[in-house]
């Protein structure tokens, strides 16, 4: 199949993806030369999308009924910053850039989902699209990752139907960014920071939403997020990946709308506050209920 499953997302629901690059020696030196190997073998960034929603695809189709990932194939992006201007790095990158990694770890998150999903409303539901013996097998394939490779850093968090508030507040509008369209649409935009810069930013939110909103679901969010952050190499880069909702909000003031209001609360302007609130809710809430539409 080519890239024309990539660009109609097959169907599926909105899904936007924050995930974290780091470089390769934040990795276990035993996991380098495979991490490595996987990132030269990507193509492209679409290459890489396109094979990750096919093989989704296959699981979910496959005989047995087993929907879980077996991790024989996990996929590796990768990026590039400014490095220090020597010749060549010990990756190969070319001439001042360095080269930052984030590996797909399917087995994990696809076990974090599944208990998410058991533990939620839909539970009883889960439990028979996903039978208790399929659940145990893939706990043995999570088991096994952890064994070999010790204490695991989850690199991705994903969100369907659209993107958490406390994501935006990562981010602001000068950062680099990039607009990925083909045939009049645009499949994605993904926006980048250094984890620096985002922890700068999630610890000013968390330190005046806890003032001015302590009540806030967000401020919840906001610091489980800084801990996940607080995880990775200094020199790590944080990804934010639209997906196909970015057809339906881009351009996107949102990471502007999330900083304006927390600027608002915590100078006492609750009017101000308020109508940032109603700008993220007018763009955001409508995608949103087409999770409910049928």
């Amino acid at each position: 199949m080519n890239g024309n499953l990539y660009r109609g997302q097959a169907g599926l629901p909105f899904s936007s993806t924050l995930r974290v690059y780091e470089p390769l020696e934040a990795f276990p030196e035993e996991q380098r030369a495979a991490i490595r190997a996987a990132g030269e073998r990507a193509a492209s960034r679409a290459a890489v999308e396109n094979a990750e929603l096919l093989a989704s695809l296959g699981r979910i189709t496959r005989s047995g009924g087993d929907p879980f990932p077996t991790g024989r194939t996990d996929l590796v992006r990768v990026t590039s910053v400014p490095g220090t201007g020597k010749d060549e790095d010990d990756d190969g990158a070319a001439a001042g850039e360095v080269l930052l990694y984030c590996p797909s770890q399917l087995v994990l998150r696809a076990g974090l989902a599944a208990n998410a999903l058991m533990e939620g409303i839909h539970g009883p539901l889960a439990e028979l699209l996903i039978p208790e013996a399929q659940r145990d097998r893939h706990q043995e394939r999570i088991d096994a990752v952890k064994a070999r490779d010790g204490s695991v850093r989850v690199h991705t968090r994903a969100s369907t139907w659209g993107i958490p508030f406390s994501w935006f507040s990562l981010f602001m509008e000068q950062d680099r960014k990039e607009v990925v369209e083909a045939s009049g649409r645009i499949l994605t935009v993904r926006v980048w920071a250094s984890i620096t810069d985002a922890l700068e930013r999630a610890r000013y939110a968390v330190a005046n939403l806890a003032l001015a909103a302590p009540d806030l679901d967000m401020l919840d969010d906001l610091a489980q997020l800084t801990e996940w952050l607080e995880q990775f190499h200094v020199e790590s880069m944080v990804e934010l990946d639209y997906g196909a909702v970015a057809d339906k909000v881009y351009p996107d003031e949102s990471p502007t709308d999330i900083r304006l209001g927390i600027e608002c609360l915590a100078e006492g302007d609750m009017t101000g506050a308020a109508a940032a609130y109603r700008r993220l809710a007018s763009r955001w809430i409508p995608i949103r209920q087409l999770a409910r539409a049928s």
